[in-house]
């Protein structure tokens, strides 16, 4: 690649373009650019960084710019053996800023990074209004959270939630502390694990369930779905462990379980209820989540009873989940 510049105020010779590969664009001449004010429609072939760009003097010459003076005689620019212009930045915004160029707008890049990166080329070539547009924008647009996870601290302002939420809604109680023996080994990773799929499961429904963090509540590890104000299916991940010395805790990671009551809660998306067929294709056999007394169920415990689906993961388990030797 030569070096070979165009300066406006020598005189210069035509280069020839005959050992310029066929280009399906309009075969132009490269020539001093002194005066290309008046050469509108002349053709540019550029070079930037690699990335090749093809427009006309006019858009390059429309608006004050280090463009303008690079082409209008009052810049040198530099050109290859096959004449096209170098100029040695990065090419990955140059087409913003020809477009803003041409039309004295553009549409933005999405993100604030890459708004950042098209201001910053802007102003390397001293397109100011461009730099105005990237700047407003950043002001006015701040980074939103992919989504709100409110933390409940009382019954009342879980019920709140629950009661005025127009989506579904999925509640992990989380309370490492509220237990009174050992954890088994696996436990921890196991209720690490939990967390990290309730915040997996909020980005993927961000928009389509609301999901509630209760750090206050009663179990150690526990998951609970509603459908438009009830309670529709609870999974305990905790279970006590009878070891040879000593009773454990123990905490599950029932992920499939999991990821199937969330789905489930879809269908009380909207209104109306979906059809009884569907929702019955959903339901659970009571006779497999434990026993519960009327006493314990309270008033219209049978009815809630087939309606909430409580899956309690090895509830009462005679061994633990120690390797063999510790």
């Amino acid at each position: 690649m030569s070096g070979d510049s165009c300066l406006p105020q020598h005189h210069t010779q035509s280069h020839s373009t005959s050992s310029v590969p066929p280009l399906t664009y309009p075969k132009t001449k490269t020539c001093s650019y002194r005066g290309a004010v008046g050469l509108g429609n002349k053709y540019v072939r550029i070079n930037v960084g690699g990335t090749l760009f093809y427009t006309t003097l006019q858009v390059l010459t429309k608006q004050n710019s280090m463009l303008k003076a690079m082409f209008s005689g009052k810049k040198e620019v530099f050109t290859d053996k096959e004449g096209w212009i170098l100029i040695d930045r990065s090419g990955k915004h140059f087409g913003s800023i020809l477009g803003y160029l041409r039309d004295g707008t553009v549409t933005l890049p999405k993100g604030r990074q890459a708004v950042q990166e098209l201001m910053a080329e802007a102003k390397y070539y001293l397109v100011q209004g461009l730099v105005e547009l990237c700047q407003n924008t950043l002001q006015d647009s701040k980074e939103q959270p992919l989504c709100v996870i409110p933390v409940v601290t009382s019954s009342k302002e879980e019920e709140r939630l629950i009661q005025s939420s127009t989506k579904p809604v999925v509640k992990l109680v989380y309370n490492r502390s509220n237990n009174k023996y050992s954890y088994t080994s696996n436990s921890d990773d196991n209720l690490l694990k939990n967390i990290e799929l309730f915040d997996r499961l909020s980005l993927s429904f961000n928009g389509r369930v609301l999901f509630i963090k209760d750090v206050i509540g009663d179990e150690i590890c526990c998951w609970s779905f509603y459908g438009q104000g009830r309670k529709l299916a609870e999974v305990c991940c905790t279970s006590i462990v009878y070891a040879t010395e000593k009773k454990q805790t123990k905490v599950e990671f029932p992920e499939a379980r999991i990821y199937e009551e969330t789905l489930n809660t879809l269908l009380y998306e909207t209104m109306p209820l979906p059809d009884n067929s569907l929702l019955e294709a959903t339901r659970r056999s009571y006779s497999n989540c434990g026993s519960h007394s009327e006493e314990e169920e309270g008033p219209g415990g049978a009815e809630l009873r087939e309606r909430v689906r409580r899956i309690h993961i090895k509830r009462y388990s005679t061994y633990d989940d120690r390797p063999l030797g510790q």
